[in-house]
């Protein structure tokens, strides 16, 4: 849709839904901080190629390389090994802790203390995945480093088709993982994120924005629409989910498998199998024998939760042991992350560090203990009201179930609903392929990630103001550590930093000419700083 007259003066994206909370504070001068850092690095690159003559005469020269202090080699390597033993850390610091929580639920406390059995490789099985994780990351860091200071010596100038070519190419390191359903979503979440950067850039510049997309709950609905699909595609076609993905939330859910699959043959009309359904309640506490037929309307609640009679009770059961099950998931990938990425800021202040994590966790995991209520919910009442069953049901629960969304933070929202989208997109992708609505292309998961990696690459280094903060900061701290994440000395503020800096700048006279003929849209406005 063309854009209207209240998009002629776009908003900056740090400017919009202030708020006068510590934690926005907080939010914004990081934000700030970073920013300025951004233009720290941009005005040194400018000082280098001023220096070598790029751009102004410099004959056959190539732009000069970002890592003056050692070679380019050794700068790739060095990008590998540090991004590898990231993410190798903290994948192996989520499954030690997940182990943690394990035997503290089963009382086992002295065995804390005991490394046999909290890092055994026969109960903490996350080597190979650590290790193929680590190779992803450190081994697309360290490629892309090199084909970048391969393409500045070839072609004798930086362009963004660089940033775009050195993404793609590296993006084969996506071959690490070895199954096929984990690449094709991790290169569906990549083009989502593209397509996100690509609309804020078009938005940002008056060319094109969606009708809605100044809803202050436009994320939620698209949550909402994505949880939708993802329950539907549980329910009633399971198979175009990853396996993962249906354990998780088999296990986070009430309800067991069987009875998930006598409803799925009951919507579509098919004979339930008994026998297994049988079976089931037979091993519940069922107190008045079921008379269940071949060829049921609707499977009657009290299949569904045989153990508790009334709706009510069974949704608030449901609800506290979700609560129960995932509070240690989401505290791990609070915590961990956190103190492997940010190590200095956990040893300043350790305990703030666990407060946060802690806080982060209840309210997420009070989120989808919510969603898994108001899901189950949704179908008691509908059994209270119908007499016959309807596969969009399913549709419809998952979408209102989405809503305790609201629970979460307002940044979190969107996070969650790029999360979601891409594994909502996946069944859609196998649903069409099963019935051949589009071509069943061997490895197109590989081809579609490479693509979306040079988009990425792209944006984070010429348009870094259309990616989302979380996804920036992301792959500045993996995936370019070294290059964008200059560390200067820790007894010198960024303001100071930045001073130093432009007084450099400011000393060769002869440079002011060219800072003059420099493209305006290219030039970093440190006014336009918020909380500067």
């Amino acid at each position: 849709m063309a854009s209207s007259p209240r998009s002629e003066t776009p908003q900056h994206p740090l400017s919009s839904s202030y708020d006068t909370s510590d934690g926005a504070a907080e939010r914004r001068l990081r934000e700030a901080e970073e920013r300025l850092r951004e233009a720290i690095e941009y005005l040194q690159r400018r000082q280098r190629r001023a220096a070598h003559g790029v751009g102004g005469g410099g004959g056959g020269n190539h732009p000069p390389c970002d890592h003056a202090d050692e070679s380019c080699v050794a700068h790739a390597v060095g990008n590998l090994c540090q991004s590898f033993l990231l993410s190798y850390g903290v994948r192996v610091g989520i499954g030690i802790l997940l182990r943690a929580f394990k035997l503290v639920r089963r009382q086992s406390y002295s065995s804390l203390l005991d490394l046999k059995q909290l890092v055994s490789e026969k109960d903490l099985i996350v080597r190979e995945e650590a290790c193929r994780i680590g190779l992803l990351f450190g081994g697309f860091t360290g490629s892309y480093h090199a084909l970048r200071c391969l393409l500045r010596k070839l072609r004798k100038k930086e362009t963004p088709l660089n940033a775009i070519l050195a993404g793609s190419v590296a993006g084969l390191s996506i071959l690490a993982l070895d199954d096929p359903s984990r690449r094709r979503t991790l290169a569906l979440y990549l083009l989502t994120r593209v397509a996100q950067c690509a609309y804020n850039s078009a938005k940002s510049k008056n060319k094109f924005h969606l009708w809605g997309s100044y809803w202050s709950h436009g994320d939620s609905l698209l949550f909402a629409i994505a949880c939708a699909q993802v329950m539907y595609a549980f329910i009633m076609r399971p198979e175009t989910l990853p396996k993962s993905y249906q354990d998780f939330i088999q296990k986070t859910g009430p309800v067991a498998q069987p009875v998930f699959k006598a409803v799925r043959e009951c919507c579509r009309g098919g004979p339930v199998d008994t026998a297994s359904l049988a079976a089931y309640l037979s091993t519940r506490k069922v107190s008045t024998p079921m008379n269940l037929q071949e060829f049921p309307l609707m499977i009657p609640c009290s299949v569904i939760h045989p153990d508790t009679k009334s709706c009510l009770a069974h949704n608030a059961n449901a609800a506290s042991a979700t609560f129960k099950k995932t509070f240690p998931l989401y505290f791990s990938l609070t915590f961990v992350p956190f103190v492997v990425l940010h190590l200095q800021k956990f040893m300043d202040n350790p305990a703030r560090t666990c407060w946060h994590a802690v806080k982060g966790a209840v309210r997420s995991t009070t989120f989808l203990s919510a969603f898994v209520g108001i899901f189950q919910a949704v179908i008691c009442l509908h059994r209270k009201v119908a007499s016959k069953d309807h596969k969009l049901v399913y549709w419809i629960a998952g979408g209102i179930a989405a809503l305790s969304v609201l629970i979460e933070k307002k940044g979190r929202r969107r996070e969650l609903a790029l999360y979601v989208l891409p594994r909502a997109s996946d069944s859609m992708w196998y649903i069409l392929v099963n019935r051949h609505l589009l071509p069943n292309i061997k490895n197109a998961e590989v081809a579609l990630f490479c693509a979306c990696m040079g988009g990425i690459m792209y944006y984070l280094e010429h348009e870094p103001d259309t990616m989302a903060p979380f996804l920036r900061g992301l792959i500045r701290r993996f995936l370019a550590s070294r290059i964008s994440n200059p560390s200067p000395s820790l007894n010198l503020s960024a303001s100071y930093t930045y001073l130093q800096t432009l007084d450099v700048m400011q000393k060769p006279k002869l440079l002011a000419n060219d800072e003059a003929a420099s493209s305006p849209a290219q030039e970093y406005d440190l006014e336009s700083i918020p909380g500067l």
